[in-house]
């Protein structure tokens, strides 16, 4: 039998990629019950399996990686530009709430009072929670890049807490965010001002929620000694991902906190 090699890793059989798209497809089918009858327990069903076969499917990524060696230098590289495609997707996605609030602000309609912020609703103060936030999030850019600082030079204790600082900081901006919202003079239903603030807001405090579990996983595979200085590219996409949540929160409390509240 003719033994072929070659640096690519063929990935085996898997059933989590199947399972997490129904699940998927499940709590979007939960949403829409959600919202027409206002049940909740196919959209708690479905997230519950989601987060079971995606935990399931990430532990064989990383025993492939990990314990395999089946990430090669070429396989690598293929991730590294997948992950920069995904985040360039993502900045496509953040440019449309952008997109959106450009077009209503910079000429307001007549159902809105041709101004901006819209007659009779009062905005944020844009130098409260937002800007105790975005000096959150510099800090955790900083923090996470001490972590990987720390990596490159194998100081696993310094890594270990400045990944800790890093996740933590993340959770204390979730807080914050929550109880702005909850401070809010205005909401979603109110006018364009309202849906663009909440859509952009909420979904950048989805982004800043994946990406701390991201980090915290990290964290934790510190302790199981899964990264060395020269093979850690699961550190560097939450690193990139976090820095890329950093850089979309500037832009949103520029143009939608500072300049246009």
């Amino acid at each position: 039998m003719l033994t072929i090699f070659h640096p690519y890793h063929i990935v085996s059989v898997s059933p989590w990629p199947l399972l997490s798209a129904l699940n998927i497809l499940l709590a979007m089918l939960g949403l829409i019950k959600m919202f027409l009858l206002a049940g909740v327990d196919l959209f708690y069903l479905a997230m519950i399996s989601l987060l079971v076969s995606v935990t399931l499917w990430w532990r064989d990524v990383i025993r492939e990686s990990t314990f395999h060696g089946e990430h090669t230098l070429t396989v690598m590289s293929g991730l590294m530009i997948g992950m920069l495609l995904f985040i360039l997707s993502e900045v496509f996605f953040f440019l449309s709430f952008f997109w959106a609030f450009f077009h209503s602000s910079l000429s307001p309609s007549l159902e809105i009072g041709s101004i901006w912020p819209p007659t009779g609703l009062i905005p944020l103060d844009t130098f409260q929670v937002p800007l105790l936030n975005t000096v959150i999030l510099l800090g955790s850019g900083v923090s996470v890049t001490w972590a990987h600082q720390s990596l490159l030079n194998s100081n696993n204790y310094n890594i270990k807490l400045s990944l800790m600082l890093t996740w933590l900081l993340g959770a204390y901006f979730l807080f914050l965010q929550y109880m702005e919202y909850k401070m809010a003079m205005f909401s979603i239903s109110d006018s364009v001002f309202g849906s663009v603030f909440f859509v952009s807001t909420g979904f950048h405090g989805i982004h800043v929620m994946i990406g701390s579990l991201f980090l915290m996983v990290m964290w934790l595979r510190v302790f199981q000694m899964h990264f060395s200085s020269s093979h850690h590219f699961g550190f560097e996409a939450a690193a990139w991902y976090w820095h890329f949540v950093d850089v979309v929160w500037l832009f949103l409390f520029s143009v939608v906190y500072w300049w246009g509240g």
